[in-house]
């Protein structure tokens, strides 16, 4: 494994961590709502599982889902009501004041942690990048090496992301607008969960 194949892969990471998933769109609304803090939590606890599921995909875990089809449904069932419930909280709070949580950084972390351990389409998707960028025949070094860096790549964006909707004026426009931007995000979590529950 040379530098080039860590470059690709970190370009393929950064386009998939811009496309609107339930990860970046939970990690933004974080952001906004709850401050520097709640994004940068939100952001270790996602990348914690992203990097994980990579992991998981470089020892062969697909291999697993496919041999034990039980597991992936297990995981995308818990996956999706999450996120459902995720989205009813939002709507239904969607008009209530913003409320800072006692302890915003580990409840933070573990929602972080709850979206992206449910959905384990990533171990999927991260085998087949790995393949495609990787050689063959990784050593243990490598591919500890290659979650390290997905680790501190994903913490490293969303740590840019919450420092910049955590700022003033991002927060007070959010709480000018939470009722309509809570309500969209609720739509689209929930439009996310229930694909992840109905999708074959």
């Amino acid at each position: 494994m040379d530098w080039p194949h860590l470059v690709a892969f970190n370009l393929t990471l950064l386009a998939a961590m811009a496309a609107p998933g339930p990860a970046l769109l939970f990690a933004l609304r974080q952001s906004i709502a709850g401050g520097f803090r709640a994004g940068l939590a939100t952001g270790a606890g996602l990348g914690l599982v992203a990097a994980a599921w990579t992991g998981a995909a470089l020892l062969g875990l697909e291999v697993v889902f496919t041999l034990f089809p039980f597991a992936f449904t297990a995981l995308k069932l818990l996956g999706a009501g999450y996120l459902l419930w995720v989205a009813w909280g939002l709507w239904r709070d969607a008009r209530a004041p913003v409320a800072g949580p006692a302890d915003p950084g580990r409840r933070a972390f573990l929602g972080g942690v709850l979206v992206n351990l449910g959905n384990p389409k990533s171990v999927l998707f991260a085998a087949s990048v790995l393949v495609v960028i990787f050689p063959p025949g990784l050593g243990l070094a490598a591919k500890a090496l290659i979650v390290l860096n997905h680790l501190v790549g994903e913490i490293a964006v969303y740590a840019a992301f919450a420092a910049l909707l955590s700022t003033a004026p991002a927060r007070a426009g959010y709480l000018r607008l939470k009722p309509v931007v809570d309500r969209v995000a609720a739509l689209v979590l929930g439009a996310l969960g229930l694909r992840l529950l109905l999708d074959r």
